[in-house]
């Protein structure tokens, strides 16, 4: 692929600004039956990540910390998966320099991502998983000018090095428990009929 829109770019996750971040986890996970999958804070935010389906390590994402100027913006970013490392590089090559600004390559462990803002200044995300889970949220500069495979070496020894680190496939057993706990038999009935 040479850049442009990757083919296998959908929908994943939003993340949403909070004034009161403890009411905001309170609502979603009471109300809304949200499992807390991550939360921890960078320099700049207290991030919490919620989820309600063990494929997803996070659907919602709250964050505090609103920008100054940004007051009335609730929505911190929208998220979109690709398929592969090598789609998210061809598409960072593509990016319209001249449309977007505040290019950010970013490492989570979990996944690669490449934040941006659109013309109108929402923030975006593109991202690929990993095969790996750490402790979120982790944020390490990406380097997009490295051969993928050489990313995804450097990048499995990062989290072989970080508390929390197990194959993906593992968390999502543990997480699916979680909800399943938390939900009832219904939700494991649900992602069954989902897969079929």
């Amino acid at each position: 692929m040479s850049g442009g829109a990757p083919r296998s770019m959908r929908f994943s996750h939003v993340g949403l600004f909070c004034k009161s971040l403890e009411s905001m986890v309170d609502f979603y996970t009471r109300a809304m039956g949200f499992v807390i999958t991550d939360r921890g804070r960078l320099p700049h935010a207290e991030l919490c990540f919620l989820s309600r389906d063990p494929a997803e390590h996070h659907q919602l994402v709250l964050v505090t910390g609103r920008p100054e100027g940004l007051e009335n913006r609730i929505v911190n970013q929208i998220s979109f998966r690709v398929d592969s490392l090598e789609e998210l590089l061809a598409f960072h090559a593509g990016l319209p320099l001249d449309e977007v600004s505040e290019i950010d390559p970013v490492i989570h462990g979990i996944a690669w991502s490449l934040y941006f803002r659109d013309p109108e200044g929402n923030r975006l995300e593109v991202f690929a998983d990993t095969d790996w889970y750490i402790h979120q949220p982790i944020k390490q500069r990406l380097d997009t000018d490295m051969p993928a495979e050489q990313i995804r070496q450097q990048t499995l020894a990062y989290c072989q090095s970080q508390p929390g680190f197990r194959r993906m496939e593992d968390w999502r057993r543990e997480i699916a428990a979680e909800i399943d706990a938390r939900l009832g038999p219904a939700a494991a009935d649900a992602r069954q009929g989902e897969r079929q």
